[in-house]
Order: C-alpha cells, then structure tokens, then sequence
C-alpha cells in the first residue's frame, strides 16, 4: 500500500539492512529518501510502503517520484553481529518477556513492570540481559537480594540474550509490519519468546 503525502506522520519505520541482508536498525521515511538520494540503497524487499513525489523538470515537464519499500539494503561496511550483545533497556526487556512478571506470571504495563535482577547485584549479580527478568513490583519487592531458592520463588521462564534481529522486533514492537516481521522473524534465535 502507497501512503499519501497527508499520512507521513503514521508511516512505520522502515528496516535497514545491510548489503549482506543483516538487520541493522530502523529508519524514518525521511532518512530512507536520503538514502535512496544518495544511491545507497542496492536492494529491496517486499512492496513499495510509499511513493514520495519531487519536483518537475524544466526540460520534459516530468515530475519526479521515488518509491520507499519497508526493507532497504543499504551499500556499506559489513559487521559481524554474531558477538554484538544488544544494549540492555527495560522496554526491551519488558518486549522479550511479554509483559509478563516471571515470578507470579501476571501481566502488567511498563508502567507496573520492574527489572529485576536474578542473581542479585549485592551478591554479584551483573545487569545483563541473562540475569535480569521482568517482575511486577510485588514480586521484586518480596524477593528483595534474596536468592531464588531463599524465598521459594520460582522463574516462569528462563531468561536470554535476544539476538540483533530480536532486538530491533523488541525495540519496535506493535509498529512492525508483517513484511517486517517475517523477515526478522527468520533470524530469531531458538529460545526467543516471539516466535510464539
């Protein structure tokens, strides 16, 4: 579906790849015909997401358009992401744990989540993405620095590391489109909650 020029303020992110078809980050409509512009866009995916309409030529009276698809590879450097642990921020965390507390397998909004730490940090515990779960505010404040098996707590899941192509489904989350999702659906890793 073609979006009119009315409609640019609800456009969804568009998914930037890598030459090598890696996910690499979401850009706004804007940043996309720049990229197009500048001629750094290789390849697509899918159908076009809008059609952007310039201005019209003194020699033919031509109008120019440029046609903006959802999934955009763009020329460059490529980096192996393999090693690349994503930043670790709660909306993200909240996204790969579905809202869900891990303790009373409740769910909340982000405003009613928490992150808590498994292994807490007064033990030793780090602030990583496998040692912290989401966790209503009741249940992080009766777990408190307590270990698990010290107050008969039990996780409902495990937590993981979620992969780049994860990380950006997470970080975008109810404004992915299907063509979207699909295609970093398929770099998911085995354990991650979005594939179900």
């Amino acid at each position: 579906m073609i979006a009119n020029i009315t409609e640019f303020e609800r456009i969804p992110r568009i998914l930037r790849l890598n030459i090598a078809g890696q996910p690499v980050d979401w850009v706004n409509w804007q940043e996309a015909v720049c990229l197009y512009a500048r001629d750094l866009v290789s390849w697509t995916v899918g159908d076009p997401l809008l059609q952007i309409r310039g201005g019209h030529s003194r020699i033919d009276s031509c109008q120019s358009a440029m046609e903006i698809h959802s999934i955009i590879a763009c020329d460059g450097r490529v980096v192996a992401r393999d090693s690349h642990v994503p930043p670790l921020t709660n909306q993200a965390l909240f996204r790969r744990d579905r809202n869900n507390c891990l303790y009373c397998a409740k769910q909340f909004s982000d405003y009613d989540l928490t992150r808590d730490h498994v292994l807490p940090v007064s033990r030793g515990g780090l602030d990583v993405w496998d040692n912290v779960v989401a966790a209503c505010r009741r249940c992080n404040h009766f777990k408190g620095s307590r270990l698990l098996q010290e107050c008969s707590m039990e996780l409902q899941a495990l937590p993981y590391v979620p992969n780049f192509a994860e990380y950006l489904a997470l970080i975008n989350s109810g404004r992915i489109l299907g063509d979207q999702m699909t295609f970093l659906s398929k770099s998911f890793s085995a354990e991650s909650r979005l594939r179900h």
